[in-house]
């Protein structure tokens, strides 16, 4: 079930971008610019073996007839995944999908991205620059168009320093402080995880048995930028967080010429508080940089990508780890 060439539509094309916050979809075709898009709240579990294809894939196959349906669409030729975790929990992705999206979609070309490559992609298209996508975590991803340069993005108990759960995480310490009456306390915060969590002494029963501990820390980072007006600790803990993000963004950013540096990801929702030293940091240590605006987000990249590869135009690095191809007959 394939989608013929077609002068005026293009090819069909299918993009996935499946993270910590549950799973997108878009369905549609190279040369139009509507899509029929859908999301879910529940992410792809990832298990011993790394990401589960087999989950990924009862989970897309419903929504994706649904799609192809609304969009007019009777199949895909090309397919772009970005995942969270790719990079080192995609071996088993990377060895069954192509195959299993040729079966199930009559997917020829298949591509699977780090989801850093998708925000990257969405934000900046495919010329040579870098980008901070900061979430619950934060990895910061950059090229030349030869290759590609990653810092951070370790997960939340080796990394993602400045990322949504950093900064939740540090916000916590700060309230658990206060609780003790150690330096470095915050009683602003210690009301606001009270609040929130409930006395603090049953905090640590409460948040580490959870599977979505990364989550829940990063959930109490708007509690963060809520209280750095009026709380030193708080705002400090932003600052720590903006000089994190551009310290990641400088060690992957090209040297040469002025290229752009975009953030994505949820945190910029954290507004002020985290932007205006953000914006301090990246002047300090990336003065060569162009700071803009995203032109769009990880699902919006993993279209670009699918209409780009089903043009035979897509210009960003093919590694194999970050960024793979597969063609099937």
């Amino acid at each position: 079930m394939t989608v013929p060439a077609d002068p005026e539509r293009g090819h069909g094309i299918l993009a996935v971008d499946s993270g910590g916050s549950g799973l997108r979809v878009a369905v549609g075709t190279s040369g139009a610019g509507a899509l029929a898009e859908e999301s879910s709240p529940v992410p792809v579990r990832t298990g011993e073996r790394g990401i589960d294809p087999g989950h990924l894939l009862d989970r897309l196959v419903p929504m994706v007839r649904a799609l192809e349906e609304r969009a007019g669409v009777a199949g895909a030729t090309t397919a772009v995944v970005g995942a969270a975790g790719l990079a080192g929990l995609g071996d088993e992705l990377r060895a069954t999908l192509p195959d299993a999206f040729a079966r199930a979609f009559g997917v020829r070309t298949t591509a699977l991205a780090a989801d850093a490559v998708t925000a990257f992609s969405g934000a900046l298209g495919a010329r040579p620059g870098a980008v901070a996508a900061a979430g619950t975590g934060l990895i910061a991803i950059g090229t030349d168009l030869t290759g590609w340069q990653r810092a951070d993005g370790w997960g939340h108990l080796l990394g993602d320093c400045g990322g949504g759960a950093w900064i939740g995480r540090a916000g916590l310490e700060a309230a658990l402080r206060a609780h003790d009456g150690r330096p470095g306390g915050s009683v602003r915060l210690l009301a606001r995880a009270e609040e929130r969590f409930g006395p603090v002494p049953g905090l640590p029963g409460r948040l580490y048995p959870r599977p979505d501990r990364a989550a829940v820390l990063a959930s109490f980072a708007p509690e963060v930028a809520g209280c750095a007006a009026c709380d030193p600790v708080a705002s400090d803990i932003l600052r720590a967080a903006a000089r994190h993000i551009a310290e990641s963004a400088a060690a992957v950013c090209p040297p040469d010429g002025q290229p752009p540096f975009a953030l994505t990801g949820g945190l910029a929702g954290l507004g002020a508080p985290l932007l205006v030293p953000l914006a301090e940091e990246v002047a300090r240590l990336l003065p060569h940089a162009r700071r803009v605006d995203p032109e769009g987000d990880p699902l919006h990249g993993a279209v670009r990508m699918a209409a780009d590869l089903a043009e035979g135009r897509l210009a960003l690095p093919v590694d194999g780890v970050l960024l793979s191809v597969s063609r099937r007959a």
